[in-house]
């Protein structure tokens, strides 16, 4: 439910996901690289797993930012009525 006192400089978290993916990205290609040169053939593969998880988590946000943003109702806009219980 809207209260009407949503802040009214609210910033999206994105940029920040995709700087924090890339970073996690950059630790797992390096995490599987090493591992798989050291002859840790479990650790790369998990490793290689979290990649794939932060490569997917990357899409997804770069997805999101390019969506752009989305209607906010300003202060005219009254808080909604919750709804009736039944």
């Amino acid at each position: 439910m809207r209260t009407g006192s949503e802040p009214m400089t609210a910033r999206s978290p994105l940029r920040m996901r995709f700087w924090l993916s890339v970073w996690g990205l950059i630790w797992t290609v390096a995490g599987t690289v090493a591992f798989a040169l050291a002859g840790r053939p479990g650790w790369a593969a998990a490793c290689a797993v979290l990649w794939l998880i932060v490569t997917v988590d990357m899409v997804m946000i770069v997805r999101h930012i390019r969506q752009g943003p989305h209607f906010q109702p300003g202060r005219d806009v009254p808080p909604y009525q919750p709804p009736p219980d039944r």
